[in-house]
């Protein structure tokens, strides 16, 4: 079968569009003009990611989660366009996600671990957000400015409706919060500097999720903030995209 032809079967399989990241270094965690910076994005340290690979261009969709498993997660039927993120699924069923689409199509597929979610996210910047130290309204989907203004739509929208950053990547910030593979730590110190994800250790049944969502202000949104979830969170701002070791 040649590559045409296994990105024909792929996209009738409904495999997300996978936008390749080559190996490299980046400096990850918050920067010293960020002045929303706290100590779970600390310290600042270097991650040399020897190997490159692919993520998704945009979350995991309604119409990408049927393809694979038939009905959506509870909740999501509020939502009538496929285009729409998948939500209120738990880590649980995204794992189970990720074992139906690796056996359907014939390759691994995995969460980002959160240096490739940050090193896919910075696509090589040094800013606040992947292209500012700023965040505008047209720029991603949250609802609120600094001040506490509602300035976005107020609702999840469909994936890809924002600009994507400089390697393709469309929603890395807000409409919906990502899960990763990493356990929750609540500091840098002593994380992997090879891009792993850090599943040794950590809070119990707690994953790091990463980008901000619909409902939040900007500085949830940053490149560098980081949070966590319950394994069991079955949240409408939470949702997650694939990854693949190449």
């Amino acid at each position: 079968m040649t590559f045409i032809e296994q990105s024909q079967v792929r996209q009738r399989l409904h495999e997300p569009e996978l936008v390749c990241v080559p190996e490299g270094s980046f400096l990850m965690g918050g920067i010293d003009e960020d002045k929303f910076v706290n100590a779970v994005e600390l310290p600042r340290h270097q991650v040399n990611i020897a190997h490159s690979f692919a993520i998704a261009a945009n979350p995991v969709t309604c119409g990408d989660w049927q393809a694979m498993m038939g009905a959506l997660p509870s909740g999501n039927e509020l939502y009538e366009n496929e285009n729409f993120p998948v939500v209120n699924v738990t880590y649980s069923e995204v794992l189970g996600y990720l074992r139906e689409l690796s056996a359907t199509v014939g390759r691994s597929y995995r969460l980002p671990s959160e240096a490739e979610w940050e090193c896919a996210c910075r696509a090589g910047s040094s800013s606040v957000f992947p292209h500012a130290n700023s965040l505008a309204p047209a720029d991603a989907n949250f609802f609120y400015d600094e001040h506490g203004a509602e300035v976005g739509a107020g609702r999840l929208m469909a994936a890809g409706s924002f600009p994507a950053n400089a390697y393709g990547i469309h929603d890395l910030l807000g409409n919906v919060c990502e899960w990763t593979a990493d356990t929750w730590h609540p500091n840098y110190i002593d994380a992997p500097s090879d891009g792993a994800a850090w599943i040794s250790g950590g809070k119990l049944k707690c994953r790091a999720i990463r980008g901000g969502a619909w409902d939040h202000l900007p500085r949830v949104l940053r490149a560098s903030w980081r949070d966590w979830a319950p394994e069991q969170a079955r949240w409408d701002n939470l949702g997650f995209r694939i990854a693949l070791t190449l």
